[in-house]
């Protein structure tokens, strides 16, 4: 791909850089042209509009060029353990429509992604959206992912996911590309975009009916080597003998997530059958649950700590269900992180809850399709069908 290609133009202005004609040409040195030509194929295929015109320094006023991220459409769908949000919304991230989903991801990918694929055409209709104008779906999942195969690989809690083609399976009814992410991972590039898109590094920490982290480096989604990166869930804790969901023994996940919080619960008599439930005890001001919610948070500050000393973030956001505790498991992983760690790592480290909530996975997933559907790459690719 050429660096004055199409779809760099398209970039520079996505990116804010230019907005004219004129500053295109200075800024790649491509002829008059050459810029006009390209300009004009962004046009044609609805990349980019002309909104008015800008102040002119003497003669004909320049036409301003602006991308149009009103006109795409993108389906984003954030799964969870016990439950989900799909929605649609344009380029720009703006919900259309939505809907939470009460679907257990252990029901397998026929059944969850049937009914996902259902809601995206219900929603669809109810904001207004024809199937030709989706860009792209965006899916998280929670469990590790291989994202150039849109695969989930070895999942600890999702029975029958692993290499489940959910490609082929959205093929059937919409054509546009499938990007399939790790639900913590998109949940910190929602929260990285929203608040902090001038941080290069952030670590986001789900605590819901599992434990996952989502790691922002250099600015993008860090994966490692197998896509196994973040998964500090399944960590092994010295001492521990609880039985995780995965088969193993003394996983972090096993005694300190949202479902094991609510295990312990239910053990001194509490009627807590989800991480939801954990919360609302902890609302009620119920000592009990407080304990239970702050001893968690001590434990994963445990764990988080060994984080935090190798990538030295620069933002913690702790999100998930159990963010809705206050300040009481944020307290403890806070405390845990202060002895467990030098002050040159957490001396300016920002320790907060998310303030997308539960649709920080679904922001994420919108960030994601647009950075893969609008790259210079896949543009190029697309003028040249």
């Amino acid at each position: 791909m050429s660096s004055n290609s199409a779809g760099h133009l398209l970039q520079l202005i996505r990116d804010g850089r230019v907005g004219t004609r004129r500053e295109l040409g200075e800024i790649t040195d491509l002829s008059r042209s050459t810029v006009a030509a390209r300009l004009d194929a962004l046009i044609g295929a609805g990349y980019l509009r002309e909104a008015g015109t800008a102040n002119s320094s003497g003669g004909r006023p320049p036409t301003l060029l602006t991308f149009d991220d009103l006109t795409p459409t993108v389906l984003a769908a954030d799964l969870g353990v016990t439950h989900g949000r799909v929605a649609v919304t344009n380029a720009r991230g703006e919900i259309l429509a939505e809907q939470v989903l009460e679907s257990r991801i252990a029901a397998g990918p026929e059944s969850v992604l049937g009914e996902v694929s259902e809601r995206f055409g219900k929603l669809l209709e109810k904001a207004g959206r024809t199937v030709s104008s989706v860009c792209g779906i965006g899916l998280g999942v929670p469990g590790p992912v291989e994202f150039d195969q849109a695969r989930v690989v070895r999942p600890p809690v999702m029975p029958g996911w692993g290499d489940y083609p959910v490609r082929d399976f959205f093929a059937q009814r919409f054509a546009a590309p499938v990007f399939l992410e790790n639900d913590a991972n998109l949940m910190a590039l929602g929260e990285h975009q929203a608040n902090y898109p001038d941080e290069s590094t952030l670590l986001y920490l789900k605590v819901g009916s599992g434990l996952g982290a989502g790691i922002i480096a250099g600015g993008e989604v860090f994966r490692g080597a197998d896509g196994a990166a973040g998964d500090i869930g399944h960590v092994r804790v010295s001492g521990s003998t609880a039985v995780c969901a995965c088969g193993a023994v003394g996983c972090l996940a096993a005694i300190a997530s949202g479902a094991a919080m609510a295990r312990e619960l239910r053990d001194q008599g509490f009627a807590a059958l989800t991480s939801r439930d954990v919360v609302s005890f902890v609302a009620q001001g119920e000592p009990a649950a407080v304990a239970v919610v702050r001893r968690s948070g001590l434990l994963v500050g445990e764990v988080l700590a060994t984080a935090i000393s190798l990538l030295n973030p620069r933002v913690l956001v702790v999100g998930g269900d159990l963010a809705d505790t206050g300040e009481q498991f944020l307290r403890g992983v806070h405390e845990s992180l202060l002895q467990r760690t030098q002050p040159l790592a957490t001396g300016r480290l920002v320790v907060t809850t998310s303030t997308l909530g539960d649709r920080a996975g679904v922001a994420g997933a919108v960030v994601m399709v647009r950075e893969q559907v609008f790259s210079p790459a896949a543009v190029d690719r697309r003028l040249a069908l």
